[in-house]
């Protein structure tokens, strides 16, 4: 699992708490010890284009965009995530645990 988890977003983005249950449900359902979960907002187009940003929310573990692929455009930008109920704002529960025990998610 990884040791340092970072979410990502842009000022006011309504999904981040939705993201943070959903991590700390997933979080619980892994059990083990519980890494360091950290949030910081990237607040300009000139600093997600710096950082390689792929939109609000973003969940890194350990530097690692877990959900981004090769062709995920960056930007400052919400974000949608395929889930097994649709498009969402957020990771689901499931797709987060398989993540953590992973240390990736896609």
């Amino acid at each position: 699992m990884a040791r340092k988890i970072t979410i990502l977003s842009t000022p006011g983005c309504p999904n981040v708490t939705v993201l943070q249950e959903r991590l700390a449900d997933a979080l619980a359902r892994s059990g083990g010890p519980a890494p360091t979960v950290i949030v910081e907002e990237i607040t300009d187009p000139t600093e997600a284009s710096r950082r390689g940003f792929h939109g609000s929310p973003a969940l890194l573990l350990d530097g690692v965009d877990a959900f981004a692929t090769s062709d995920s455009p960056t930007g400052f930008a919400c974000r949608t995530y395929r889930t097994e109920t649709g498009i969402q704002g957020a990771p689901s529960v499931e797709q987060l645990v398989i993540a953590l025990a992973n240390g990736e998610g896609r």
